[in-house]
């Protein structure tokens, strides 16, 4: 009987060191790469890319051609609503209004001989010695000469005011930011006004005209908190506040966009009108919760991978004693998919791949949250901040390095069993 047990012993002492040479060898030469639960605030967002501008810009004309005889402001120079910024050269439109008023002269003397005319016509007339028409005719010469010195006051007014246009103003206060044209050049304003100048009003106030994407539309609404960073400052971000949701919509390249306005202050006037804004609308934000990096939910485990997962479960179960989840492993142990101490992991979570401190390969399940593109929120009974997940492995030479961004290539053979519980 002493030989039996003896035998037996050496049986199970031999049995043990292969389970443990496997569990080895499954896991030699194999490198990591990890990522940390952190616990921290977290926004979903949308992103867009948009362009700055002041929120009032008006471009300076002119209504009258002529050639540019003095210009008084330049680039970035601060003006006041009505301040004289340009001046056209007036000879012709002078020229214009002298002739103008000649003809009202002319257009008076011609109503005053029509008056005349027809005060000598009456009394003729009362005398019986000219017929009704020659009164009449008087009459429609006096209406005509009245009719034309009202159209040579209105030629006269014309002119002045086309003289008045000469002289260019700001039609607001604000900042010059583009000017157009130089001393002695020719404008001419025949078919439409030509700019002269750019006026960009009170840029401590600036707008993003954000082009978003209809599939993301939906999520966006008049106040919702927005923020921004710019190339020329790309260290710090920027605040802003969704002003309004245009309905009109944009198609490009087969792609639907919205216009979606951004109001920003800007009190120290570094922001500057053009530049490219990254814009991200925050739709939705988590406070005091814990992430991950997107990448470890993305991850996919190696074959070997799973198969130690399977050795360890079957270990585990073979050690185990007392009351087993409904899953087959024993209650409270580190291999169980459970949330709360269930067995069987929940159809709506994701797992989240560990190694522990003796180097056996765990897998705890958890439910995700909110998502800003790189991180995640996640919630399970056995998830810490700290703690290290693993985004990606590498099996030397024979596997190569497994990334979830890249394609696999197609295996042959039968299709991979299923985890255990999963």
């Amino acid at each position: 009987m002493r030989w039996k047990a003896l035998a037996t012993v050496v049986v199970l002492g031999a049995a043990g060191a292969t389970v443990w040479a496997l569990s080895r060898n499954a896991t030699q030469g194999v490198s990591y790469r990890f990522a940390t639960i952190e616990r921290g605030d977290l926004s979903s967002i949308v992103s867009s890319t948009g362009t700055l501008e002041a929120v009032t810009t008006v471009q300076v004309g002119t209504q009258v051609s002529g050639i540019i005889d003095h210009i008084y402001v330049d680039f970035n120079d601060e003006v006041r609503q009505g301040q004289v910024i340009a001046r056209l050269d007036a000879t012709l439109l002078e020229t214009a209004v002298a002739d103008a008023k000649a003809n009202t002269g002319h257009r008076q003397a011609d109503t005053a001989q029509a008056e005349r005319d027809l005060a000598r016509t009456r009394a003729l007339f009362a005398d019986q010695v000219v017929a009704q028409s020659d009164l009449d005719q008087a009459l429609y010469a006096l209406d005509v000469a009245r009719a034309n010195q009202d159209s040579a006051a209105v030629g006269l007014a014309r002119a002045e005011q086309n003289l008045g246009y000469a002289t260019i103003v700001s039609p607001i206060s604000g900042t010059v930011i583009d000017r157009a044209v130089d001393v002695g050049q020719t404008v001419a304003a025949s078919l439409s006004a030509p700019e002269l100048f750019k006026i960009a009003a009170d840029l401590s106030r600036m707008q993003i005209l954000a082009a978003v994407d209809e599939s993301d539309i939906g999520r966006l609404r008049e106040g919702q908190d927005v923020r921004f960073t710019v190339q020329a400052f790309p260290d710090d971000s920027f605040d802003g506040r969704v002003r309004q949701v245009r309905l009109q919509s944009s198609t490009q390249d087969n792609v639907v966009n919205y216009t979606v306005v951004v109001d920003v202050d800007n009190p120290d006037r570094r922001l500057l009108p053009g530049m490219t804004a990254t814009v991200e609308f925050l739709v939705e934000t988590e406070t005091d919760v814990l992430t991950v990096a997107s990448s470890a939910l993305r991850f996919r485990p190696t074959e070997e991978m799973l198969a130690a997962l399977r050795e360890r479960r079957g270990r585990e179960r073979g050690e185990g004693s007392g009351r087993q989840g409904p899953g087959g492993a024993p209650e409270g142990r580190s291999g169980g998919f459970g949330f709360g101490g269930e067995g069987q992991r929940p159809a709506d979570a994701t797992l989240l791949w560990t190694v522990d401190e003796k180097g056996q390969l765990g897998a705890l399940p958890v439910r995700t949250g909110i998502t800003d593109g790189q991180a995640t929120v996640i919630r399970g009974p056995r998830i810490e901040a700290g703690m290290q997940v693993i985004v990606g492995v590498s099996q030397g030479e024979k596997s190569g390095f497994t990334n979830p961004f890249q394609m696999q290539q197609p295996t042959s053979g039968p299709r991979r069993p299923p985890v255990p519980g999963m």
